[in-house]
């Protein structure tokens, strides 16, 4: 991968948007800070592979989204032994990413959209989801089963 990585960055190559409707890419990773990094990395490879160069806002504001929705299952909604799920999904006709992270517990579910406190000014961290709430569409979180919570958000790449 980092070849690959290296090379089409290395000739100014830029690879052509999707021709199909939709685009989606999904990775289970492991529950640590190296996780939540890789999860990052990985999401800007694919967005340079469905057409938004690394340099674009589209793919920093993605990379910061999901490294701040990744750290979140690290932090908050780790159990021992259970990874953690990134799933990107493309709309190509806004266009439009939804990004959703899902951990192993459902009992530890963030506050609302629109009702996030603001964190202590003398605090270094509580920041991520109000950067979240900012830089996406729409976010939430669902509980599809009794085993774990998705943190999702969408971000308009147009």
């Amino acid at each position: 991968m980092n070849a690959d990585i290296a090379h089409s960055t290395a000739l100014g190559l830029e690879p052509a948007r999707p021709a199909g409707p939709t685009g989606d890419f999904g990775i289970r990773l492991s529950a640590t800070p190296r996780g939540a990094r890789l999860a990052r990395r990985l999401a800007a490879e694919q967005l340079h592979r469905w057409g938004w160069s690394y340099d674009s806002e589209p793919n920093r504001t993605t990379s910061l989204l999901v490294a701040e929705l990744a750290t979140n299952a690290i932090r908050h909604g780790r159990a021992r032994g259970r990874d953690f799920r990134l799933r990107l999904t493309l709309y190509s006709a806004d266009p439009a990413l939804r990004i959703e992270v899902t951990d192993p517990r459902p009992d530890r579910r963030p506050p609302a959209p629109g009702t996030l406190p603001a964190p202590a000014p003398d605090l270094v961290s509580g920041r991520g989801l109000l950067l979240v709430e900012a830089l996406s569409t729409h976010w939430g979180t669902t509980c599809g089963d009794p085993y774990t919570k998705t943190v999702w958000c969408e971000v308009a790449l147009g």
